[in-house]
C-alpha cells in the first residue's frame, strides 16, 4: 500500500477528530496549550493504537467488532454532546471546574469514540498484509497534528460567539454519532 493511500486513509480516519476538536473548543473559549497538547495527544495515541489492536485481533473478530463499533461511537458522542449542551444551557457562571472536556472520562470517551474505526481499518491492513506500524504512527500523527489545528480554530470561534457555538458544538458531536450510526446501518 502507497504511502499516499495510507495518508488519504488517515485523513479519512482524522477528520471526526477534527469535527469533535473544533466541538471540544467551542466549549472552552479559550483554549491553553496544556487543552490542546492534552486533547491532539490523546486522539492521536488512540488513533495510533486503535489500528495495532485491530491488526493484532485479526479476521477472527472483525464481524463482531462490526456488530457494535457503531452503536459505541453513537453513545459516547452523544454521552459527551448532551452534557456540552446541558452545560451551556447552565451558564457559564454555574459550570463545574471538571468540566473541561480535555480531561478525565471525557477525554478518554471522547478517545474512544473518535477512534473506534480505526480497529477497523486495522483489521483491513492485516488482510492485506500492509506493515501497522508505519500505517499507525501515521494515522496517529495526521490525526495529532488535525486535531491542534482544529482546537485552535474552534477556540477562535468560541471565544467570538460564546454559548450559542457550545451548543452548536453539542449538536456537531451528535450528530457525529449518528453520523456514524447511520453509515453502519445504511
Amino acid at each position: 500500500m502507497s504511502t499516499l493511500t495510507l495518508v488519504l486513509i488517515a485523513v479519512g480516519l482524522a477528520l471526526d477528530a477534527l469535527a469533535v476538536a473544533i466541538a471540544t473548543s467551542f466549549a472552552l473559549r479559550t483554549v491553553s496549550a496544556r487543552q490542546v497538547f492534552r486533547l491532539a495527544f490523546h486522539f492521536g495515541l488512540f488513533q495510533f493504537l486503535m489500528p495495532v489492536v485491530g491488526w493484532f485481533a485479526g479476521r477472527s473478530v472483525s464481524e463482531i467488532v462490526g456488530a457494535w463499533d457503531h452503536w459505541v461511537a453513537f453513545a459516547l458522542l452523544t454521552i459527551i454532546g448532551v452534557k456540552a449542551i446541558h452545560a451551556a444551557l447552565r451558564g457559564g457562571a454555574k459550570r463545574a471546574t471538571g468540566a473541561d472536556p480535555t480531561r478525565g472520562w471525557s477525554l478518554v470517551l471522547l478517545s474512544v469514540a473518535t477512534s473506534i474505526d480505526a480497529l477497523a481499518v486495522g483489521l483491513s491492513l492485516a488482510v492485506l498484509h500492509v506493515q501497522i506500524w508505519y500505517a499507525s504512527a501515521l494515522i496517529g500523527v495526521i490525526t495529532g497534528a488535525l486535531t491542534t489545528g482544529g482546537m485552535l480554530v474552534g477556540a477562535r470561534l468560541g471565544a467570538i460567539f460564546g454559548r450559542r457555538l457550545e451548543i452548536v458544538g453539542g449538536m456537531i458531536l451528535i450528530g457525529i454519532g449518528a453520523k456514524i450510526l447511520l453509515q453502519h446501518l445504511g
